[in-house]
């Protein structure tokens, strides 16, 4: 049912793309046929010299993208708003105009004054604020991500999205200690470093003096890793030929383990609790040693229907892997989080499991307590998933 105010807002929408005043237009409270969609979202942008307009459809679970001519996307926008959108809220440089339909069908608009002018923002693509730069990164382009000029290539997107991703993670936890306390980092299985140079520019540029080694058992990587060390200056960066369960060394502060397959995941995390690390992360990869466990003892319960099914039982024996791992990280005073790390768009083995030692752990007669309700569910876990032994579990002689 329209009043006119719909009609107003429209043209409102119209001439302040002519006027270029057009910011943003948000279509929202949606009611059509279309499953999952929930909002759109609409701005100008500037693609191959030709002035466009960015449709943002933003569903449940993902987001489409889609670009129209001014004239095409106007009719749409009407289309939409009489239709399917009951909330509208259009944003130009200097004011905001909201249009709402009641259940009667009746649409109301009322103008607010912005008390700060907005800018109009062109760009196609915002660019994202990265903790690791890619211009003027001697370790990035000799690993083959970026070229001389600082701009990463296309198939090397992805990885330096991951090494992002990654340090935001890790930045997030080391904030949670006094600048200082990380000072001796060992990021065991370091492959081909991409991780491991990152880490060090972190904490170099944060004013985070820490010595970093990366070990990894192929002699050719560790040797191209320390040429790329000396060539960019990191003189605290060092690469180790060995493996996760031969390293040695008492002081460690931060323990990293991505990727390490199977009870090599295992090894690193004992190494970290046998060293009172300060902040354990590891990134597992495989988890053959429980599903054996598991497939041979054929415990009775109540997962059987799940686990009858060979890809269920691979993620259930994940699942109990990481999360016997964590209990035994609780049961020596970590506290643990378990969350994902990367999207499976860049690899499918996605899941972090931190541990965080407490600046004020708890002692006495509570602290006991909890380590044996914690012995206790673990106890209880592998009797329910007909386990014999944790890997883990056997390295700590629990």
């Amino acid at each position: 049912m329209s009043n006119q105010n719909d009609i107003i807002f429209t043209t409102q929408v119209i001439e302040s793309l002519n006027n270029e005043t057009f910011v943003k237009l948000a279509l929202g409270n949606y009611k059509g046929n279309e499953e999952g969609l929930k909002q759109l979202y609409v701005k100008p942008v500037v693609i191959k010299n030709t002035q466009l307009l960015a449709f943002n459809y933003r569903y449940k679970t993902r987001d489409i993208f889609k670009n129209y001519i001014k004239e095409e996307g106007i009719l749409l926008i009407e289309d939409y708003i009489s239709k399917n959108f009951n909330i509208a809220t259009l944003f130009t440089t200097n004011e905001e105009h909201i249009l709402e339909r009641n259940n009667k069908g009746v649409f109301r608009l009322r103008t607010n004054a912005l008390a700060q002018k907005k800018e109009v923002n062109l760009n196609h693509n915002k660019e994202k604020k990265r903790l690791i730069l890619a211009k003027d990164n001697i370790y990035l382009q000799e690993l083959g991500l970026t070229g001389a000029d600082g701009v990463v290539f296309k198939n090397g997107q992805d990885k330096y999205k991951q090494i992002n991703q990654y340090i935001e993670i890790l930045s997030s936890l080391i904030k949670e200690f006094p600048v200082g306390a990380i000072n001796n980092v060992v990021d065991m299985g370091s492959g081909k470093g991409y991780l491991t140079f990152a880490l060090y520019d972190y904490l170099q540029s944060h004013y985070q003096k820490a010595n970093v080694v990366g070990i990894e058992f192929r002699k050719d990587m560790v040797d191209l890793c320390n040429a790329i060390a000396s060539k960019a200056n990191f003189d605290q960066l060092s690469f180790v030929e060995g493996t996760i369960d031969s390293y040695n060394s008492g002081d460690i502060n931060l323990l990293i383990a991505l990727h390490a397959c199977d009870t090599a995941t295992d090894d690193a995390i004992y190494k970290g609790i046998k060293a009172n690390a300060e902040l354990i992360v590891v990134a597992p990869c495989c988890h053959k040693q429980i599903r054996r466990e598991i497939e041979k003892n054929k415990a009775q319960n109540d997962l059987n229907f799940l686990t009858k099914h060979g890809i269920f039982l691979e993620r259930q024996a994940e699942m109990v892997t990481d999360g016997l791992r964590a209990l035994i990280l609780e049961y020596f005073g970590y506290k643990t989080k378990v969350f994902e790390f990367v999207s499976d768009v860049h690899t499918p083995k996605n899941v972090l499991v931190v541990g965080i030692k407490p600046l004020n752990p708890l002692k006495g007669t509570s602290e006991e307590n909890r380590k044996m309700e914690i012995l206790q569910k673990i106890k209880d876990t592998k009797a329910y998933f007909g386990i014999g032994y944790h890997h883990l579990e056997r390295l700590l002689e629990l």
